[in-house]
């Protein structure tokens, strides 16, 4: 129990800031990271499914269901890490 606090506490160090931020600014520089990293990963879902298949309409429609199908996955993820966090 103690060996998996501390565990905890390394791993959140390396993710905790050291120095002094303005927290609105870091929201939204995160914010526009999540959102253009999400859409290259959907450019090259759809990039990838043209390759494989030949057709825009297929690789369309995978990076359509890929879009939600990833936020979803990635709600659940951020959850757990939530709560394995705390």
């Amino acid at each position: 129990m103690k060996n998996e606090i501390n565990l905890k506490v390394m791993l959140l160090d390396l993710i905790r800031p050291k120095k002094s931020f303005e927290l609105g600014k870091e929201v939204k520089v995160s914010a526009y990271k999540a959102i253009t990293w999400r859409i290259v990963g959907t450019i090259d879902t759809m990039v990838v499914s043209y390759f494989m298949t030949g057709s825009f309409k297929v690789a369309f429609s995978i990076g359509g269901f890929e879009v939600f199908s990833k936020m979803i996955l990635y709600f659940f993820h951020e959850r757990a890490w939530a709560k394995w966090t705390k």
